[in-house]
């Protein structure tokens, strides 16, 4: 199926597999001010044999599409994220009873806003992603009680010069997934905030070399 629908609650576009017997699915989650078709074609640069599930967040700021609202430039409505977060959650499981693939094999890839739902995902309802890939993270939170993500793989994509998701963001959501037993690879580029090429290469390359 490769049309937009606009059902389960999300407008969403889903793409099956290219390979019958490619059983994971990219979860592809874009950043303020996209929509379901942004990340269709990095998913496609990830890994050209996997499912796509691409959802347009339902918030809007000034007219863009967000995954959660915030207050200011890079302080959470946390109240909201979580919410926003179960409700994604759930659009996960129906989409994976819809279109009949594994719930099991989901694997995250957000960049910037969604790369922030992301990790609130594996934070909160980490059950439904079995790795993520986040490009131009913040923490987005920090749970009461830490998931235990051991076995986990996580790759964060930063730029060491980004003014929004600044260095230390990316340092510290590391160290905090890191601190739940998973499996954390940071990849840096020398850029600001746009979504490189360079890390969206090296993403690849680190999925290959899990599934080998």
């Amino acid at each position: 199926m490769n049309d937009r629908v606009n059902s389960l609650g999300f407008t969403h576009r889903y793409l099956a597999p290219s390979d019958p017997g490619t059983k994971d699915t990219l979860l592809l989650l874009h950043g303020t001010g996209g929509d379901e078709n942004d990340l269709l074609d990095v998913g496609q640069m990830l890994w050209p044999e996997a499912g796509r599930l691409s959802p347009r967040g339902k918030v809007m700021e000034n007219g863009m599409a967000r995954f959660f609202r915030r207050l200011a430039e890079g302080v959470f409505d946390v109240d909201d994220l979580i919410r926003r977060t179960d409700e994604l959650a759930e659009f996960v499981g129906a989409a994976a009873a819809l279109y009949r693939f594994d719930p099991q094999r989901v694997i995250a890839v957000g960049y910037s806003n969604g790369a922030n739902i992301a990790a609130s995902t594996l934070l909160l309802r980490s059950i439904i992603l079995s790795k993520a890939i986040l490009f131009h993270p913040m923490v987005p939170l920090v749970p009461e009680s830490l998931p235990d993500l051991n076995g986990r793989a996580v790759f964060i994509g930063a730029g060491r010069r980004d003014p929004i998701a600044v260095p230390d963001q990316s340092e510290q959501l590391a160290q905090l997934l890191a601190r739940t037993g998973a499996d954390v690879t940071i990849h840096w580029e020398n850029g600001g905030h746009a979504l490189a090429r360079g890390e969206v290469e090296a993403a690849r390359e680190w999925l290959r070399q899990l599934a080998s």
